[in-house]
């Protein structure tokens, strides 16, 4: 049973989870710019619906970065679950001119779990490319892969959304956008939306600078091909605050919605929401929150980075939840997440995140925590 909530922490939350709320509040109090929206399902029913801060309410919506991706994960398997969409086939034969530069043996699999080598195309992609439904995917296909194709993985930050939108429209005639509206969020009356409507626009905030403390020297190093990969994403757009990018709602990093959307998502997919069936089966489930590839990854320069197809896998930087969890975190802060295991669905949106960047540890702490408390 939920309780609304008094104090600086406003929304609802289950009785047990009042070391949870506590824990939250001291955190609100101790920080008054700090500004969070939170949510979570276990099993389907909401245990956990609340927001604080002077920057975010309870309806605001805002752009999440690369939580953006769980969009791309969980449309690939409603086709997967339809029988639309083999990962084990090669992307060639549903896009024969992927084919091209040595790319003709690359499977859906490797394509979605950043082991493509195209993190970035030979001569690097514009915005106008990028915030397009097909320009970056046929330049991309016109790439020589940055190196041998299941040899490695690298982050593919933005090109997975070219990559995967594209994908979905040769399986199913329309774009990721298309689909992902109708198939997933309409349905299923979720809050988070690839392309903003101009009717909600009114809800937007926009995603606050972080603030590197003064007492942080630290020189970050980078692989070779971090420069190649994020050197030309400047420019006139800003991925989460222009109106332009959250118009479009790139599907790598520019849909916009709330923690209640996020979580709703996950929750709709993996265990059923409001008393109905999950959209996915037990086994679609576990075959795309299987872990795929974990270790080096050649575009971030981190040594323990693990995916599955597309998401991200719980690892020693982002430990928010099991083995069979799976997920995506956001460049300024936010997570949205779900674990099979104990039925967690679990988001977490920030207006303005922690240096230097990636999930807020307040967020992943939280995520694996509510397993634990209600499980």
């Amino acid at each position: 049973m939920t309780a609304a909530l008094t104090g600086p922490l406003h929304g609802t939350a289950d009785a047990r989870l009042g070391e949870v709320v506590a824990r939250l509040e001291e955190q609100l109090s101790a920080d008054p710019d700090l500004s969070f929206q939170v949510a979570a399902y276990h099993r389907g029913r909401s245990v956990l619906d609340a927001w604080g801060g002077p920057h975010l309410s309870g309806d605001s919506v805002i752009v999440p970065y690369s939580v953006t991706k769980n969009t791309i994960g969980l449309s690939v398997g409603l086709l997967v679950e339809r029988g639309e969409l083999d990962l084990d086939e090669r992307v060639a034969h549903y896009w024969p001119e992927f084919a091209a530069k040595g790319k003709d043996r690359i499977t859906v699999r490797q394509l979605l779990s950043h082991q493509a080598g195209l993190p970035q195309a030979e001569t690097p992609l514009t915005w106008d490319e990028l915030l397009d439904h097909h320009a970056a995917a046929a330049r991309l296909a016109d790439t020589t892969p940055f190196w041998h194709p299941g040899s490695a993985f690298g982050y593919h930050a933005i090109t997975i959304g070219n990559l995967g939108d594209e994908l979905v429209y040769r399986v199913t005639g329309r774009t990721l956008h298309e689909f992902y509206e109708q198939e997933i969020r309409a349905p299923h009356g979720i809050d988070f939306h690839l392309g903003l409507p101009a009717e909600l626009e009114d809800r937007r905030v926009d995603v606050l600078a972080m603030i590197q403390p003064v007492s942080d020297t630290l020189v970050r190093t980078y692989s070779a091909l971090g420069p190649v990969v994020f050197g030309s994403m400047g420019g006139d757009v800003d991925l989460g605050n222009s109106p332009r990018s959250w118009r479009y709602g790139h599907p790598g990093g520019s849909g916009t919605g709330s923690a209640r959307g996020l979580a709703r998502l996950f929750a709709a997919a993996v265990t059923g929401v409001d008393g109905g069936a999950p959209f996915l089966g037990a086994d679609t489930v576990a075959r795309i929150g299987q872990q795929q590839i974990r270790g080096y990854d050649e575009v971030l320069h981190q040594h323990d980075r693990a995916h599955a197809i597309v998401f991200q896998k719980p690892s020693q930087q982002l430990a928010f939840g099991g083995p069979r969890a799976f997920g995506h975190d956001g460049a300024a802060g936010a997570l949205a997440c779900v674990d099979p295991d104990t039925g967690i669905a679990f988001a977490w949106t920030v207006a303005r995140g922690p240096w230097p960047g990636g999930a807020d540890p307040r967020a992943v702490r939280l995520a694996a925590e509510l397993g634990r408390i209600l499980t």
